[in-house]
């Protein structure tokens, strides 16, 4: 009973300090990691970590990069990435004269980075607006430098590695051709009020560590930030099972498209 008193007061100063609601994301596995954490600091109690967060700020960095996920590749589950390019990119281009794209969550950048490279090759970089959005501000500065391990480019063509990377001192490094097409930006999604007219948003491998009711909240948000006929594309583990209700109807697998 005083451990789970010790961890609500951790996660109502928490969101007292960053706006950020530990109670909105899945507790065992939130409250797992985060115990890990603070075992590894010495500290028998969440008050005692929360002291040391309040004196410290590497330790609140550290903390703040721990709760995030921050797992990502290029071109994840290739076979979605090719219906975006053959069917639902040229369907939005031949609708509009620009397009409008949001990658939310987007950790160290390989998602963004996928979406300009396949604007690229379409021809229509140039007429594209590219935001990337995510919580921890450590991963946005490692998008931002675009420097890469070969593994996570273990899904890229051939064609695009060649074209818009360059290997440096055992890193890959992401072209300036697309680094200068995507905005990047800090942004709590559970939190803030999105930007609007959307054609798609992209969001992968999050929702899953939030509760339910932080799902629904969520995807209605996603719902009113596209623009209507606009598409909404998820994670291989994060169906939508009854999408009517956001306003959505199912598109493609993984797809949905704003009614």
């Amino acid at each position: 009973m005083l451990e789970d008193r010790d961890f609500a007061q951790f996660i109502a100063r928490i969101k007292q300090k960053t706006d950020i609601d530990l109670s909105q994301y899945k507790e065992a596995q939130m409250k797992r990691r985060l115990t890990t954490l603070r075992m590894k600091h010495g500290f028998q109690t969440f008050e005692e970590y929360w002291k040391a967060i309040e004196q410290n700020r590497s330790m609140l960095n550290e903390f703040l990069d721990r709760m995030t996920i921050n797992v990502s590749e290029f071109w994840r589950n290739p076979s979605r990435w090719e219906v975006l390019q053959k069917r639902f990119f040229p369907e939005m281009l031949s609708a509009s004269n620009r397009v409008k794209v949001w990658s939310a969550a987007c950790s160290t950048g390989e998602e963004p980075y996928t979406l300009a490279m396949i604007l690229s090759e379409l021809g229509a970089l140039q007429r594209s607006s590219l935001l990337a959005t995510d919580l921890d501000t450590n991963v946005l500065q490692k998008a931002k430098e675009g420097s890469y391990l070969e593994r996570s480019l273990r899904d890229v063509p051939p064609a695009c590695r060649e074209k818009y990377f360059k290997q440096a001192d055992g890193a890959y490094l992401i072209s300036d051709s697309l680094k200068q097409f995507i905005q990047f930006k800090q942004q709590n999604l559970l939190h803030d009020t999105f930007d609007t007219s959307f054609d798609l948003i992209v969001c992968r491998n999050v929702m899953i560590y939030f509760t339910e009711e932080a799902k629904h909240q969520l995807y209605h948000k996603f719902s009113k930030a596209l623009k209507p006929g606009g598409l909404l594309f998820v994670g291989s583990t994060e169906q939508i099972f009854s999408p009517a209700q956001y306003g959505f109807e199912t598109a493609d697998t993984f797809f949905y498209r704003r009614v």
